[in-house]
């Protein structure tokens, strides 16, 4: 029996940055993007770490000193895009299992010299097996990447 591929979850802002300017707040400042309640630890978040390079990871760095790697960064092209994995199952607990995970690319394309388009693609959600369709839920609904790239805005606007 094969998976058939479900259909990825898409989302497409436009922020008043130029591309590098876009790009570079996406990655350094993914701790003010990332939401603290959004958290997988035992113990309250005290920041979101974003590796900057191919190999690196995304994680939450605990109060308590614990961390959680929830994502794999898989490609790290500035200033035009970013793909990292989402290790996180339809329990919302880390999946282990690369081969279960799904994967999230963002990509950067200049709107004129100082406008940015941000386009966000969740993939490949079957990979999580059974309890895929909680995954996509949670990701696609107004508390998932509606509401990171809505943070992601403020940011940009706040840099501004």
């Amino acid at each position: 029996m094969t998976q058939t591929e479900v259909e990825p979850v898409r989302l497409t802002i436009v922020v008043d940055a130029p591309i590098e300017r876009a790009f570079t707040l996406f990655t350094t400042r993914f701790d003010a993007i990332k939401p603290r309640e959004h958290n997988l630890l035992s113990a309250p978040i005290a920041e979101t770490v974003f590796e900057p390079r191919v190999g690196g990871h995304i994680y939450d760095r605990g109060e308590d000193g614990s961390e959680c790697r929830w994502a794999r960064v898989l490609v790290y092209e500035p200033p035009s895009r970013v793909v990292f994995s989402w290790d996180i199952n339809g329990r919302w607990e880390i999946e282990s299992d690369p081969g279960k995970t799904s994967e999230v690319e963002v990509r950067f394309v200049a709107d004129g010299a100082d406008r940015t388009r941000v386009e966000l693609e969740h993939r490949h959600l079957e990979r999580h097996g059974d309890g895929w369709e909680a995954v996509r839920a949670g990701v696609d609904s107004e508390g998932g990447w509606p509401h990171y790239l809505r943070r992601y805005v403020d940011v940009v606007d706040q840099d501004g």
